[in-house]
C-alpha cells in the first residue's frame, strides 16, 4: 500500500481520509513496514466499509489485515441501528465464530519430551481433522437444536468438559439471542457429524512452549510460566458456519437494494439491522457461533482424553476461549455518550480492559486473555485487553499472523514434504491428513507474527504477556 496517500496520525496508525462515498474514515494499525506490505485491496475494502449506512467512529484495520470477502480480514467497523446501521454476513465472513481455546497444562517441556510421540500419535488419531472430517459424535435434530441454543453450555451438560470452564469463555459459553430456526435445513445436514472435528486449513491443535513472559504479573494470574506447555485449539463452526454465511449472503444481495443501500462491492451485501432479514441474519449467526463454541469445547475434552491417557493426566484448565468472526451488540462510548451498536469483529479479537463488564470475575483486574494464533514452525501469543483499545477500535485487536501470500502462491513455493521435514529439524512435530495443506499453511504464507503483535502491543489495542513456541501441531 502507498503510504503517501494515506494520513499519519502516530507511529503506528494510519488513516484514510474520507473521501467520495466515505462517512467515516477508515483507521489502518500498523508499522510504517506492515502497511506498506498490505495489499491496495486492503484500502479499496476498507474504504468501501466505511461508506456503509450507519457506520460509526470509523472503519479499522488491525496490523494482520489482508484482503478478505468484502471486509479486509482483520477489519473491525460498529453500526448503530438507529441512524440505519446494517449488518452484512461479509462483515462476519464463513467460518463464523472461528476462534481460539488455550488449555494449561501441568507439564513442563521436560516432561513432554519422553511423551512426544505417544502424544503427537494419539492427538492426530483421536481428533477428527481435515476437509470432510467426520466425528463419533451424530447429533439428530433434537439434539442439534439444543446445541445451536446451548454452545459450549450444552456441550458441558452432554459431558464434554467442566462446568468451571464456562467461566474462563466468552459470553459464558453461549450466545443470547441465538435462532436455530433460522439455520436451514441444508446447514444442519452438513453439521450432523463434524461436531467435535478440527476442519482443514489454517485450523490445528498445537501444544506449545511459553518460551518468554513479559508481564510476570499477569502471566502468574493466567497460570503461564517459563517452560510450562499449553494446548491451543484454533477452529469454526465447520460446514454449519459456512452455509449460513453463504445463504444469507445470497438474501442480502438481493434484498440490500430495497432498502436503498447501493454498493461499491457485491461482497459487502448489506441490510438494515431492524429489518426481517437482518434480525434473522442475527440470529443464526449466533446459533453459528454457538455451534463453534461447542464445537471446541467438544475438542477440548477429546484432548483431555488423550492427555489422561498418555500422561495420566488430563486435567487440563482453561486459560480462555475466543472468537475471531461475529458481530455482537455492545455498548461503546462514541462521541462523548454510550451508544448500542452492532460490532463486526471478522479475523479480529474483542480486547477487553481491566474492569469491563465480560471480563471473568477472577480476572477484572486484570483484563481479558487476548490469544493470538501463528503459524506453523513460528510462534503464538497471549495478551491481555486494555482500557485503552475501548477508545482505540472499540476493545478490538489482532487475531493471527494475517496472511501475506494466497494458498496457491505458498503451493508454488512449498511441498509438503519439505515444510514437514524443515520444521523437524526444528523439533516441531507436523502431524498433517493432507501434505497439500501443510505446503498452504507454510510459514512463509504469513506475516511475521512478532511484528504484528509488537504494533498492537505498542498501539495499546493489547498488551504482551507470553509467547509460545510449537511443540506438536495437528493439521487437517
Amino acid at each position: 500500500m502507498n503510504t503517501a496517500t494515506l494520513n499519519r496520525l502516530d507511529d503506528w496508525a494510519w488513516e484514510i481520509p474520507k473521501s467520495g462515498t466515505m462517512r467515516v474514515p477508515g483507521i489502518i494499525f500498523a508499522s510504517e513496514e506492515l502497511v506498506g506490505g498490505m495489499d491496495e485491496k486492503v484500502r479499496e475494502q476498507m474504504s468501501n466499509v466505511a461508506s456503509l449506512p450507519g457506520i460509526v467512529q470509523a472503519a479499522y484495520a488491525m496490523p494482520d489485515a489482508h484482503w478478505g470477502y468484502g471486509f479486509p480480514i482483520g477489519g473491525v467497523a460498529a453500526f448503530d441501528p438507529q441512524e440505519g446501521g446494517v449488518v452484512s454476513a461479509g462483515g462476519v465472513g464463513f467460518d463464523i465464530s472461528c476462534g481460539v481455546r488455550t488449555l494449561l497444562t501441568a507439564l513442563s517441556v521436560e516432561d513432554i519430551e519422553p511423551l512426544r510421540a505417544q502424544l503427537a500419535d494419539g492427538l492426530f488419531q483421536h481428533v477428527p481433522a481435515g476437509v470432510g472430517s467426520t466425528s463419533r459424535l451424530r447429533l439428530d435434530e433434537r439434539e442439534l437444536t439444543a446445541m445451536l441454543n446451548g454452545g459450549a453450555r450444552w456441550a458441558v451438560g452432554a459431558g464434554y468438559g467442566q462446568p468451571a470452564d464456562l467461566g474462563r469463555i466468552e459470553q459464558g459459553g453461549r450466545y443470547d439471542g441465538a435462532d436455530p430456526a433460522q439455520v436451514s435445513g441444508e446447514a444442519r445436514h452438513r453439521q450432523v457429524d463434524e461436531m467435535g472435528t478440527l476442519g482443514s486449513g489454517n485450523h490445528y491443535l498445537e501444544l506449545q512452549a511459553v518460551t518468554d513472559v513479559y508481564d510476570p504479573a499477569t502471566a502468574d494470574a493466567f497460570g503461564l510460566a517459563v517452560g510450562a506447555v499449553v494446548v491451543s485449539i484454533h477452529c469454526g463452526s465447520r460446514g454449519l458456519g459456512h452455509q449460513v454465511a453463504t445463504e444469507f449472503a445470497r438474501r442480502m444481495v438481493i434484498e440490500g437494494p430495497g432498502y436503498g443501500i447501493r454498493l461499491a462491492d457485491r461482497e459487502l451485501a448489506s441490510v438494515p439491522i431492524d429489518s426481517p432479514v437482518g434480525r434473522d441474519y442475527f440470529g443464526a449467526m449466533l446459533a453459528a457461533a454457538n455451534c463453534a463454541l461447542a464445537n471446541r469445547q467438544i475438542l477440548a475434552h477429546f484432548v483431555r482424553e488423550v492427555f489422561e491417557r498418555v500422561t495420566g493426566d488430563g486435567n487440563l484448565s482453561l486459560l480462555y476461549d475466543v472468537s475471531h468472526n461475529v458481530c455482537s451488540l455492545e455498548t461503546h462510548e462514541i462521541a462523548g455518550r454510550r451508544r448500542d451498536v452492532y460490532v463486526h469483529r471478522k479475523g479480529a479479537t474483542r480486547s477487553l480492559g481491566p474492569g469491563a463488564a465480560d471480563v471473568p470475575a477472577d480476572l477484572k483486574a486484570i483484563g481479558q486473555p487476548v490469544l493470538i494464533g501463528g503459524s506453523m514452525g513460528t510462534c503464538s501469543y497471549i495478551l491481555a485487553g486494555t482500557a485503552a483499545s475501548e477508545t482505540r477500535a472499540f476493545s478490538s485487536a489482532c487475531h493471527g499472523a494475517g496472511r501475506c501470500q494466497s494458498r496457491s502462491q505458498s503451493m508454488r513455493q512449498n511441498r509438503g514434504e519439505d515444510v514437514v521435514e524443515r520444521l523437524r529439524r526444528r523439533h516441531i512435530t507436523i502431524k498433517s491428513r493432507s501434505l497439500r495443506g501443510v505446503a498452504e499453511e507454510a510459514p512463509t504464507a504469513y506475516k511475521d507474527v512478532n511484528a504484528v503483535v509488537e504494533v498492537t502491543h505498542a498501539a495499546g489495542l493489547a498488551r504482551k504477556v507470553a509467547r509460545l513456541a510449537p511443540l506438536i501441531c495437528v493439521k487437517g
